[in-house]
């Protein structure tokens, strides 16, 4: 089994100059520890408006900053908003390529729509609609991830001309996509879609045995037709983490802070009223914390080196591909992170490396002709041939050739590519055309 940690970038309230600063910072050192001990994989939120709870709207930057700060930890976006109202697909795809080439193909493509309100509305995306412009546009940004060029797609909710994508990613067809799951039902969609399930629902492990059972027998059957060029057969839980010698210790270290997790959760998603810029989310969360539950489920990953080895063995043997652990949450403290990271590593991680690299071998062949009768099946946007891929004139030459120049002298197109004052001289004409 592998292991990865996980960042929404949560800061409580009172907020203090510097706070943001800081808890960067420390994520960055973090993910390089995190690295150098030799978990997998880093995931990063993209969340927009969230207050308290996710102060993550730019994914790309904070990963990219990871990318120069580590050598081998895989770099997850868990996950990219899809519908296009907060990206539009063709970004998405240049960002993904670009975040591939300079982490030396690192990357891990996570996906979703989200369902809080202050996000939702915020980028006036539809509620009815956002599962079907998930499908639509991730479908899309990994046609135009492999295409050479991109056709063109005419869509419900995405359009777009002929054009081609560049930067391509390092990892082809394209890097592993996955999409956020918080039920039994999503799970379905990802085996279905040939995708890696990233399950929010902190299950425990009899419930594991039993989504991860039914992912694994989708992706076997003809119900999975791959929304991408390639099938990614993981699937992957998020759960809270602290890890001590001392079990009440690790219990002090971790469990508010996994509690605060749900309960900022549970007021942007479920049941909370906010009022932007003045709600105190942690305020609340302490008037109520000693109501909520303290064990973070069957699975729960804080607690001593003992306890986490028999607890990650439970999901280990239910066939999880992925333990993903909340660690920097609510007030918890970047010392206490690091320690616990270190004492993981030392004392739990080897137990389930051992093996690994024969268990991801024996998937592998097992599914290999399950993978293979799913990309036979994906219906795929045709290629244009040669002849019909279109011309696109520059627009220095459709405005001189329209006749139209509103007073401006023939040099138009130079004006047009380069910028008002600049030194370069541009040809107003192609020289390779002939002529004078």
């Amino acid at each position: 089994m592998k292991f990865g940690v996980f960042y929404e970038h949560q800061i409580p309230r009172p907020w203090n100059d510097g706070d943001e600063h800081r808890l960067f910072k420390e994520a960055l050192d973090e993910v390089e520890l995190a690295d150098r001990l030799g978990i997998d994989y880093a995931w990063e939120v993209e969340h927009h408006f969230l207050e308290e709870y996710s102060h993550s709207s730019a994914p790309e930057v904070f990963l990219a900053a990871c990318s120069q700060r580590t050598k081998n930890i895989r770099l997850g976006h868990g996950i990219v908003l899809m519908p296009p109202g907060y990206n539009h697909p063709a970004r998405v795809a240049e960002r993904i390529a670009t975040l591939d080439l300079v982490s030396d193909g690192r990357v891990e493509f996570g996906t979703g729509e989200s369902s809080a309100a202050a996000e939702l509305a915020g980028f006036g995306v539809s509620v009815e609609a956002k599962r079907e412009m998930w499908r639509e546009t991730t479908e899309q940004c990994a046609n135009l991830l492999t295409m050479d060029p991109y056709p063109g797609f005419e869509g419900k909710y995405f359009s777009m001309p002929c054009r081609n994508l560049v930067p391509k990613p390092l990892q082809r067809p394209h890097p592993p996509i996955w999409v956020a799951c918080s039920r039994r039902e999503t799970i379905h969609m990802a085996a279905r879609a040939g995708v890696g399930a990233l399950t929010f629902a902190f299950v425990d492990p009899a419930e594991a045995v039993k989504w991860v059972g039914e992912y694994y027998d989708i992706i076997k059957s003809d119900a999975c037709v791959p929304i991408g060029h390639a099938v990614n057969a993981n699937i992957a839980m998020v759960t809270g983490f602290s890890c001590h010698p001392d079990e009440d210790e690790a219990r002090a270290r971790g469990l508010e802070g996994f509690q605060f997790f749900g309960y900022a959760l549970g007021h942007h998603y479920i049941f909370g009223d906010h009022t932007p810029g003045r709600t105190d989310i942690w305020q609340r969360f302490q008037a109520v914390k000693d109501s909520l539950p303290t064990g973070g489920g069957g699975g729960s990953a804080i607690g001593t080196p003992g306890q986490l080895r028999e607890r990650l063995a439970l999901f280990a043997d239910a066939g999880v591909d992925q333990v993903i652990f909340i660690q920097q949450s609510g007030r918890n403290r970047h010392d206490h992170i690091c320690q616990s990271l270190e004492l993981f590593a030392a004392e739990v991680m080897p137990t389930f490396k051992d093996g690994e690299a024969e268990r991801e071998a024996r998937k592998a062949e097992e599914l290999a002709p399950y993978v293979e009768a799913a990309l036979a099946r994906k219906p795929r946007l045709a290629a244009l041939a040669e002849g019909d891929i279109p011309v696109i004139h520059a627009l220095g030459r459709q405005i001189a050739e329209s006749g139209d120049n509103d007073g401006k002298p023939a040099s138009l197109g130079e004006s047009v590519a380069i910028g008002q004052g600049s030194d370069i001289q541009v040809p107003t004409r192609d020289p390779a055309a002939g002529g004078d």
